[in-house]
């Protein structure tokens, strides 16, 4: 309740709403200006890799005599696609079986070759295996909670091995900023709390260390705040 003896509340002077505006806006330029760059900067490596390696008489800047970004990005699209087509092909699926039994001939070549080529399946392959649901765990000690994302149930040696009585959960717990790196743990089922978010809000949530929240869904049950008792 006020009282005629309380201060009025200040309003904010002329610079600090300047700074708000100047704060909003970089809000607002930020995101699109670093997508743009990025995008506008990955267009340009790829062609500076990609145009060198095709001939004058099938690149379009020879005859225009204009620099066309994202030209080689377009190159790269068509060769990769036609590299797909025939590799799915009994003689494209003979000729890489052939390649790679050569590259498994040769020692140091072979441990960069499967290196490679175990983490070009594991992001780009078009299977089933991805994360399945993100999830909260209690890690790295009990009471504290982080968020993880539901791999596989654990199977063969690590669950017979393993001393639970259920089944286990592989979850990874990702870092902050970098989702992409973290640990692979095993959980029993029951220590796993699996949320109703998407994978995509759970790792906004990670890489912005808290800041972005998903928005709360219609039909979800708000949290009931424990009674404090009056001392």
């Amino acid at each position: 309740m006020n009282t005629p003896f309380d201060d009025k509340p200040r309003r904010p002077g002329l610079l600090a709403s300047l700074r708000a505006s100047f704060l909003t806006g970089l809000v607002v330029i930020a995101p699109i200006s670093l997508t743009i760059w990025l995008i506008w900067t990955m267009f340009g490596w790829v062609d500076g890799f990609v145009l060198p390696l095709i001939p004058d008489q099938f690149n379009p800047e020879a005859y225009i005599g204009i620099n066309l970004r994202g030209l080689g990005v377009i190159f790269f699209l068509v060769f990769t696609i036609l590299v797909g087509w025939v590799a799915k092909g009994l003689i494209g699926r003979s000729l890489i079986r052939f390649a790679e039994t050569l590259v498994e001939r040769t020692p140091v070549v072979r441990t960069i070759y499967s290196g490679i080529k175990q983490i070009a399946e594991t992001v780009f392959a078009q299977s089933e295996r991805s994360f399945e649901k993100a999830c909260l765990v209690q890690y790295p000690r009990k009471g504290i909670w982080a968020i993880g994302f539901i791999s596989t149930q654990a199977k063969g040696e690590v669950l017979e091995r393993a001393e639970t009585m259920g089944g286990l959960m592989s979850v990874v717990v990702p870092t902050t900023p970098n989702p992409t790196s973290g640990f692979l743990l095993f959980f029993p089922e029951e220590d796993v709390v699996e949320l109703d978010m998407s994978i995509e809000d759970a790792a906004k949530l990670v890489i912005s260390a808290g800041l972005v929240y998903p928005p709360e869904r219609p039909g979800a049950k708000p949290r009931v705040e424990p009674v404090r008792k009056a001392s």
